[in-house]
């Protein structure tokens, strides 16, 4: 899959997922400090999922309506990060491509996908 990963997340998960085979462009690697609407543009114009442990791009994608290619927000308590990477890549394995165009959020043993297309 080729994915967008936020700044705010996690780098296991990025090269977790390079380790598959996943094309990842780093936010930190690539525009450190760049604007949260530069990002959802970037991955758009990229057709990108965007993975983010920030919640502000539910607010860009619910209230402000911001065309996007579907975002994967991560919400894992400090508890239970040792899993984090694993129900990622899992995730994708199982559902790939059928997560463009959705807002996903991941939790600790729930999954909640709102397709926004």
């Amino acid at each position: 899959m080729r994915v967008v990963a936020d700044e705010s997340c996690d780098y296991g998960i990025v090269r977790g997922l390079r380790s598959v085979g996943h094309d990842v462009v780093s936010i930190a690697e690539t525009l450190p400090g760049v604007n949260d609407e530069n990002v959802i543009d970037l991955a758009r114009s990229e057709a990108r999922l965007l993975i983010t442990e920030d919640k502000d791009f539910g607010q860009l994608v619910f209230s402000a309506a911001k065309e996007n290619s579907g975002v994967l927000l991560i919400r894992y308590p400090a508890l239970a990060r040792s899993s984090l990477v694993d129900a990622v890549l899992k995730l994708l394995s199982e559902r790939g491509d059928s997560l463009y165009g959705c807002f996903v959020v991941i939790e600790p043993g729930r999954i909640r996908l709102s397709r926004l297309v």
